[in-house]
């Protein structure tokens, strides 16, 4: 047996001490949180809530101007290709699109800021 067979055992071991420690805690972290709340004997009594009427269901979003010019371009692009279901497809997919690039947009970055990841080669 060699040096790097007795340093290696270790690890594996440790690893999976580590990975079974993990699980236990994900298991026992929603037990935990019930046994923190108070039992319901010691809860006050309450009077049943007002039955909430349900709400009407609400429009769309009107999809951003950005969006629009979009599936306009795509409409006159390949409209000939697309049926309106996927026409309708590509405006909504577009409009994702736009909000979820308004979104990263708005997150303020500052110069000290350092990627998730590091790159290398």
């Amino acid at each position: 047996m060699t040096d790097e067979d007795n340093t290696s055992a270790p690890r594996r071991e440790s690893r999976r001490r580590f990975a079974k420690a993990v699980a236990a805690a994900l298991v026992a972290a929603p037990l935990a949180r019930v046994a923190a709340q108070a039992p319901p004997a010691t809860r006050e009594a309450t009077a049943p809530p007002n039955p909430q009427p349900s709400p009407s269901p609400q429009q769309p979003a009107a999809p951003p101007p950005l969006a629009v010019a979009y599936a306009e371009v795509a409409r006159v692009r390949f409209g000939d290709k697309l049926s309106d279901e996927e026409l309708t497809r590509v405006r909504r997919d577009l409009a994702g699109n736009v909000r979820a690039a308004d979104a990263l947009r708005a997150v303020k970055l500052k110069n000290a800021d350092e990627p998730d990841f590091v790159f290398s080669a």
